[in-house]
Formats: structure tokens, sequence, C-alpha cells
């Protein structure tokens, strides 16, 4: 299974039901996956978000299993984060 495949099977395990805003994950060299209302599916380029937060696989693997905070990971630069602060803060709680 790819990277993002699993990615869109986790997030989606841990939404349980679609997120209210929008927010990009770009994973450094597999692609991008994007959280709304309608769910988790895989996104490309053309695709906006109200945030787009950008990680490697490593890391973001680790936030996913709780292995690491978002907001820590933001702090130590292992993310980065393009757009709403607020709707990033609404993104990683829902997934703690």
């Amino acid at each position: 299974m790819g990277v993002i495949d699993e990615a869109v099977r986790a997030l989606g395990a841990k939404l349980d039901g679609g997120f209210d805003g929008s927010a990009k994950f770009v994973i450094t060299g597999e692609g991008a996956v994007i959280v709304d209302g309608a769910g988790v599916r895989a996104a490309d380029d053309s695709d906006e978000a109200d945030v787009t937060m950008t990680a490697d696989a490593d890391t973001f693997q680790d936030i996913l299993s709780g292995n690491l905070n978002p907001t820590a990971a933001f702090m130590s630069g292992r993310l980065t984060l393009d757009g709403d602060m607020g709707t990033a803060m609404k993104l990683g709680s829902a997934l703690a």
C-alpha cells in the first residue's frame, strides 16, 4: 500500500465523517491528501484548502500514529503550514 493510500485510510479512520473546513497534507516526495466536509481523499495540485501542511513521510506517519504531536512537529520545523492557523489547530485537535 502506498503512503498516500495509507494516509487516506488512517485519516479517514481518525476523523470519522469529515472535517469542518479544508486541509491539505503534502507529503514530500509522495503526493498529497485533502481533508474536508466530504471526507478524506488523494489530492492533486489543483485542490485548494484553507490550510496546507507539508511534512516528510516519516513525520506524517509519526503524527498519525500519535508518536508526534502536530504542534510539536510545527514548532520543531518538521511540519510547515501555509494558510489558516485556526483550521490547522482544529485538525490537530481532531487527530490527537
